[in-house]
Formats: structure tokens, C-alpha cells, sequence
């Protein structure tokens, strides 16, 4: 039986890969399969549709058959295919103009963690850019245990923020610019292995789909749209890194720059970044989570570390002990809920929230949800 998610599959290959013509259409009718249902007025629908447009999509045989196919691929492969109507889609990758309308993924990672971070940078790293990336993943796992790293797999840079996430226990995400029947570069296969458990592979393309030059400059908007922010480690003066910087100032995410020597090739692409206001320079984890005011997260890692977390009997305001036994009869309430049933505001409310988690007593989840712990 053919659902939305075939007949979105088929959908980019009617457009030729076209996402922006693909996106315009499926946000226009809201449907890839009303699409395929009024195929044959489409011209009725969309006015300003050209005649060229109109008769393309009329025959959508060669796409659906393609579509089949890729879909015994999927199953085959735990493959899953995630439409933007998805809840497992990358909501802040959503929200950009020229989102993909479906992924391919296959990995254990939430593609919508809380903090995401997507770091980037030249393929020929160097031994300097290898120990910022190294000092950057280790020192933030001290500040911010729950971060999802993103980045390309490609030599480098990339693979450097996979290895070091996976090192450190971090979930990491590579994000491919040809399909999931393929690594590159090979040499990167174990490490891919690796990711499947403890993060995963991502791509807009389907099998059979080659690593062709323009694939990565489409790769690089989804490393920028799906993450908070960008980092870039070490680029050259011009190189695929500050295009995915550009693409994340365009969405409106936070861009970082390591600065190095100025005489340094592969620091010049960040220093200039950092020179034209292009990327907030940052010299370690602690700028960096600073910048992002994501210090209530790394106070809680402290409390953590000096053994104040966790109080098996914690002394307990009468306002606190209200949100805990909301959590106790439902837990994981996002924060208006809570609000509207303990009857508290949300400024004070807020803070309450905090404290808990001081305590060692909830956690914040993604969405604006407080999980109980005791």
C-alpha cells in the first residue's frame, strides 16, 4: 500500500533532485500524494506553474518504480525515511527555506537533542586543528554531558569531531552527500560502523546516488540547518567549511571560529570569518557554552562533580514538592503544562525548575519537558 512517505520519495525524483521546486510543491499543496492525485490538473491548482513543470508532473511511473525500489532497499538495511510531516525529521532543519522534504536515515541518534552542534572545518587538518577539536568534544562533555555532534565524515575535520565525539560518549551524526549503499571516503567505513550505535548516517539521497561535487555543498545546509550552531575548526581561505558557515548565518544559527596564526593557511578562512563578523571567535568549550548561555547546564555538571546533585530525601519547598508530584502521577510535562497545573507563573516556575535539577531531582528534555528522576 503506498502512503505519503513513497509518494514524497517519488516526489524528489519527479523534480530531478530539485529540492527547492520539491519543497515549493509540497508546501503548496501540502501533500506529495495529492500531488500524485491531481497530477493531471495541476495546472488548475498551481497557476503559475510552467507548461514544462505541468507536463512533468504528470507521469510519475519511473519515479514511483525508483521509489519501490529504494524502498526494498530501506527495508533491508534498517533504513528509515523521514518526511517533513515526520516528528522524527530534524524540527530546526525543518524551519529552513530549503529543506529537504525527506532524509534517509539509519543510526540510534534523537535528531532532535536538545544541543546540537555541528562542527566543520578543512580536510587537511592539522595537528593544531586536531588537538582544538579534541580539547573543544572533551571539555564540553564536562560542561554539557547531552550534545549531538554533526558533522560530514569527510577527511579531516569531520572525521576528527566523529572520532573525538565517540570518543568522549557523544552521540555523533555524519551527513552524507550520496546514498546509504556507500561510504566516502572508504577508508572512513569503521568508523561509520561505530556511528551506527552510537549516533547514525543522514542523507537526502537515494542509493546509487554518487558523491558528485555539487552533493556537498547540498550536504552542507543540512549540517548547518539541523544543528544550534556551527564551529568552524581550521579552513582555508576558501573551502566548503565557510559555505556552511554562510548557509548557518542565513538560518540564523550561531557560528564559531577557532582563530589561529596569521600566517597559518588553514587558519585564514576562520580568521577572516572571525575579521568580517562571519563566526564569534572562541578559544575552548567554555567560550563556546558562554556563547550559547548554555552555563544553567554546565552549573548543573558542577553540582554534579562537588556531590550535591543527588539527595535520596531532599528538603523540600512546598512549591517544589508541587511540581514533583505532578511529575509522580504524569511524568515528562512540558514546561506550560506544568505551569497551568501547579498553578505557579512561568518566570517563578522556571526557576523552581532549576533548583530541582540541582537537587539531582528532574531533567530538562528536548521540548521544553521535565523528566522526574526519583
Amino acid at each position: 500500500m503506498k502512503d505519503e512517505t513513497f509518494y514524497t520519495m517519488a516526489l524528489t525524483r519527479l523534480t530531478n533532485f530539485n529540492y527547492q521546486q520539491a519543497l515549493t510543491l509540497y508546501r503548496t499543496i501540502g501533500s506529495a500524494q495529492l500531488l500524485y492525485e491531481y497530477r493531471h490538473h495541476i495546472g488548475d491548482i498551481l497557476k503559475d506553474s510552467s507548461p514544462r513543470l505541468v507536463e512533468a508532473l504528470k507521469d510519475w511511473d519511473d519515479a514511483m518504480k525508483r521509489a519501490d525500489f529504494e524502498i526494498k532497499y530501506m527495508e533491508e538495511h534498517q533504513i528509515r525515511a523521514l518526511t517533513l510531516t515526520d516528528d522524527d525529521y530534524p524540527q530546526r532543519l525543518a524551519e529552513c527555506p530549503d529543506a529537504p522534504i525527506v532524509l534517509y536515515y539509519t543510526g540510534n541518534a534523537d535528531l532532535n537533542q536538545a544541543k546540537i552542534v555541528s562542527i566543520v572545518g578543512t580536510r587537511r587538518c592539522t595537528s593544531y586543528g586536531q588537538d582544538l577539536i579534541r580539547r573543544f568534544i572533551s571539555d564540553l562533555k564536562r560542561y554539557c554531558p547531552q550534545v549531538l555532534i554533526v558533522s560530514g565524515l569527510a577527511y579531516g575535520v569531520d572525521i576528527h569531531a566523529h572520532r573525538e565525539a565517540l570518543a568522549s560518549g557523544y552521540p555523533t551524526i555524519g551527513v552524507l552527500a550520496h546514498g546509504l549503499d556507500q561510504i566516502y571516503p572508504y577508508r572512513h567505513r569503521d568508523t561509520a560502523a561505530e556511528m551506527l550505535s552510537h549516533g547514525g548516517l543522514l542523507t537526502e539521497f537515494m542509493t546509487q546516488t554518487n558523491a558528485d561535487k555539487p552533493n556537498f555543498v547540498r550536504r552542507n545546509r543540512i549540517v548547518a540547518g539541523m544543528a544550534d550552531s556551527v564551529v568552524v575548526v581550521e579552513s582555508a581561505e576558501k573551502g566548503g567549511s565557510l559555505i556552511t558557515a554562510e548557509i548557518a548565518q542565513s538560518y540564523n544559527r550561531a557560528v564559531f571560529a577557532f582563530p589561529g596564526h596569521v600566517n597559518a593557511e588553514f587558519s585564514k578562512g576562520c580568521n577572516n570569518l572571525i575579521r568580517d563578523n562571519g563566526a564569534a571567535l572562541i578559544s575552548n568549550a567554555e567560550d563556546f557554552v558562554k556563547a550559547m548561555d548554555w552555563q544553567d547546564e554546565a552549573r548543573r555538571q558542577q553540582a554534579l562533580t562537588d556531590g550535591i546533585e543527588r539527595n535520596l530525601f531532599p528538603d523540600l519547598s512546598a512549591e517544589e514538592q508541587k511540581i514533583v508530584s505532578l511529575l509522580q502521577q504524569t511524568n515528562d510535562l512540558q514546561l506550560n503544562i506544568l505551569s497551568v497545573k501547579s498553578g505557579l507563573p512561568i518566570g517563578q516556575l522556571t526557576a523552581l525548575l532549576f533548583q530541582l535539577e540541582m537537587k539531582g531531582i528532574i531533567k530538562p528534555l528536548a521540548g521544553g519537558m521535565y523528566h522526574l528522576l526519583l
